[in-house]
């Protein structure tokens, strides 16, 4: 859960979106900067967690007020104000890290979110939970495979895109389009978000209606890799 919680003991902790876990290069030199000052004060723990983001954990009633003003001062606070696709997005490091990348994935992925998000907030889901993953190659570091949206690298700029996986991971995707590039992947997202939002039943989650839409068949049995 993002944002503030208090523990049965009484100490807070907070925990920030940190967008593909990197913090550091760029435009996150200031959160490193913001954490480091943290650091300085606080008497508790930090605690990073599977989905990329970062926990300060054990923080006494008493100092949460001085985190607080830290996390503001530094523009860490309200990190769980964004998109819900966005927060439930992740990437492996791909170029320029690995040896084994074929394609872009964590330096890529904040893009192509700032053209879905969009697409998102026409149909009224900005607020809606959907998962997306994306790898630089197969080898599928971020757990793409059952993400209701993934992508894994073929070659720069070309992407596999699968569809269907269970919202909680319990269920693997299968791929839609193989080795194509961002036109054509927004194309088709376009249309399965826009039919998602116009006929989805209640309560049910983008994976489920992709495979009841007859976007892709469900997959039954686990496998790695997906036919």
């Amino acid at each position: 859960m993002l944002g503030w919680t208090r523990g049965e003991d009484g100490r807070h902790h907070v925990t920030l979106f940190i967008e593909n876990g990197r913090l550091g290069a760029g435009s996150t030199t200031r959160a490193m900067d913001g954490l480091r000052a943290i650091a300085k004060i606080h008497k508790g723990s930090f605690r990073l967690t599977p989905n990329q983001n970062l926990i300060i954990a054990d923080i006494a009633p008493k100092a949460r007020g001085t985190i607080e003003k830290l996390l503001a001062e530094y523009g860490l606070a309200g990190s769980e104000n964004r998109s819900l696709l966005r927060l439930n997005a992740m990437a492996c490091v791909a170029f320029p890290t690995c040896g084994l990348a074929m394609a872009e994935s964590e330096r890529y992925l904040p893009t192509l979110l700032d053209k879905l998000e969009p697409l998102l907030a026409r149909h009224r889901l900005t607020d809606t939970p959907i998962t997306l993953r994306m790898s630089g190659c197969p080898n599928g570091c971020s757990r793409p495979f059952i993400a209701e949206i993934a992508l894994t690298g073929r070659a720069p700029g070309r992407y596999n895109l699968y569809l269907g996986g269970g919202f909680h991971g319990q269920r693997l995707n299968k791929m839609v389009l193989e080795n194509v590039g961002e036109n054509d992947i927004l194309e088709l997202l376009a249309k399965v978000i826009g039919d998602f939002a116009r006929t989805r039943l209640p309560g049910e989650r983008f994976g489920d209606f992709a495979i009841r839409a007859g976007y892709v068949a469900e997959v039954k049995e686990g496998r790695f890799f997906n036919d």
